[in-house]
């Protein structure tokens, strides 16, 4: 599997968490974790590789290159940082065609490999609309964005599957530094903003529930699927739990129906971290 990553060093607690969850869920899958950065400690990839060693995986870091991005409008208090999702086809190495992308503030709690076999039909991405918010915010954000694209949804960019090898032929970075510097005001989430507005009639829809779960949402899921949906449903059919928003179960004090999960996980990866060789 091609997964792929893109943080700075002050995630790597909760990089190892989601992939030793991962490691736990999606068990005999081999993994090729790659890492687009702007210039991570050495020290930091380090750790990165061999937490990924302990696991038996690959690792293979990238810097993104400071040309393709010279004249890349960057509002308020953002980084570059937030393009490399959108122009990973750009950075990724052109031998490698497709490229399964997370958020480090996710859990694996089935197997992801089905997504490596996924039949885009043609688009240049999958991914997931939260269907808990999507009839209150889809109205808002198409105006907000100036969008005329036929969306399903304002799709979150925590989880996507991308097909690189369209993207170097379909995907112009001039034409995603525009949009971002005529619509700066505009732009709250930058880097999902710019995959709605200019690429939401290219994405194929994922089942969110199944693919990029809100973790904040259990009584929205609950509700919305006729009570189908509990917490046995969760375990059983979601693959990906996607802790959104700003209160994280890694932070002290975490509250939240799915916190005490998360922290079993981040237990693992301690006790993993703990077992690997030194130096």
């Amino acid at each position: 599997m091609e997964l792929l990553v893109t943080l700075d060093e002050n995630y790597l607690t909760p990089l190892e968490t989601m992939l030793c969850s991962l490691s736990v869920n999606d068990p005999g899958t081999p993994v090729r974790l790659w890492l687009i950065h702007g210039g991570m400690p050495e020290e930091a990839l380090v750790r990165i590789r061999r937490f990924c060693q302990g696991l038996g995986w690959d690792f293979r870091p990238c810097k993104a290159p400071e040309e393709l991005f010279a004249q890349a409008p960057v509002p308020r208090y953002y980084s570059t940082a937030m393009y490399y999702r959108l122009l990973a086809s750009r950075i990724l190495p052109d031998t490698l065609d497709r490229v399964i992308y997370l958020d480090p503030d996710t859990l694996i709690l089935n197997p992801i490999s089905p997504l490596e076999r996924l039949d885009l039909e043609g688009n240049l991405f999958a991914a997931a609309a939260h269907t808990a918010f999507s009839q209150l915010t889809d109205p808002v954000n198409r105006v907000r964005l100036h969008s005329d694209s036929p969306i399903n949804g304002y799709f979150n960019s925590g989880v996507l599957v991308m097909d690189l090898a369209a993207q170097r032929r379909e995907l112009d970075p001039e034409d995603i530094f525009r949009y971002a510097a005529d619509h700066a005001a505009e732009l709250i989430l930058p880097d999902q903003d710019l995959l709605n507005a200019l690429y939401g009639s290219r994405v194929l829809p994922l089942d969110d529930s199944v693919y990029n779960y809100d973790a904040r949402q259990f009584p929205q899921y609950l509700l919305l699927s006729g009570g189908e949906k509990t917490m046995e449903w969760v375990m059983d059919h979601t693959a990906v739990l996607h802790f959104c928003g700003r209160s994280k179960p890694w932070k002290p004090n975490a509250l939240g129906r799915f916190v005490a999960l998360y922290q079993h996980y981040a237990h693992l990866a301690r006790r993993c971290t703990a077992s690997l060789p030194q130096g």
